[in-house]
């Protein structure tokens, strides 16, 4: 590991975005969105024609794609390049997370974009947001957080967000997909979506970002990571 990561993990709509993009924003840290290639993956993949179950063309994909991450001058917001196209609204789809959650399950993808994520590990340090970096990708971060909230607000939050998009989605039908999802995410055979054996777990149920932030500053702090 070239650079000291803080890992956040955890499901769907615990907050783990914000949170990450705060941290990274206060520390000066970069920031992997590892969710975010997923999605690109599999958006990469539709916009190749590719059929839904390939997985090797989404494999290959996954190795060629050419992929920037930009922030604004705040750090709170996200802009995503595609081999030169951005798709930064495209992702943010709920349809993009379904197809994140179906190609994340092929090890193929995922041995793809191993080496890809952990070159993100640069000085002075990565905060790394995803479903498996604590216990996969960075195994030896010196601080591990998994970032969960009940299921109710999870689904509030995610129902919250897109509304703000004019989405027509209903937060009855978010929440049934919101539980498949964790469903998958957490039975798949690679990579399962659980605790690291060494992480810090935090409920975000009555928390705000900026507190949660500050919860994982301080445990950062405690651990020399930060001044």
């Amino acid at each position: 590991m070239t650079a000291p990561v803080v890992t956040i993990d955890g499901p769907s709509g615990a907050g783990k975005g914000t949170v990450s993009r705060l941290l990274a924003h206060r520390s000066g840290w970069h920031l992997l969105d590892s969710g975010a290639l997923y999605r690109l993956v599999a958006h990469a993949g539709t916009l190749a024609g590719l059929a839904p179950d390939d997985v090797a063309g989404h494999a290959r994909l996954a190795a060629q794609m050419t992929v920037v991450f930009a922030a604004d001058p705040q750090g709170l917001e996200e802009r995503i390049l595609l081999d030169g196209r951005e798709v930064s609204a495209a992702l943010r789809s709920e349809g993009a997370g379904a197809g994140a959650s179906r190609v994340a399950g092929w090890p193929a993808v995922r041995a793809a974009l191993l080496d890809r994520q952990r070159g993100f590990a640069q000085p002075p340090g990565l905060v790394a947001d995803g479903r498996d970096m604590g216990t996969v990708v960075f195994p030896h971060a010196p601080l591990k957080i998994f970032l969960t909230a009940s299921p109710v607000e999870r689904a509030r939050r995610r129902y919250n967000q897109l509304k703000e998009k004019d989405s027509g989605v209903s937060l009855a039908a978010l929440s049934l997909e919101i539980a498949e999802r964790d469903r998958r995410d957490s039975t798949r055979s690679v990579a399962p979506l659980v605790p690291a054996a060494d992480a810090i777990v935090l409920d975000s149920t009555a928390m705000s970002a900026a507190e949660v932030a500050d919860e994982i500053f301080a445990h950062g702090r405690g651990r020399a990571l930060w001044p």
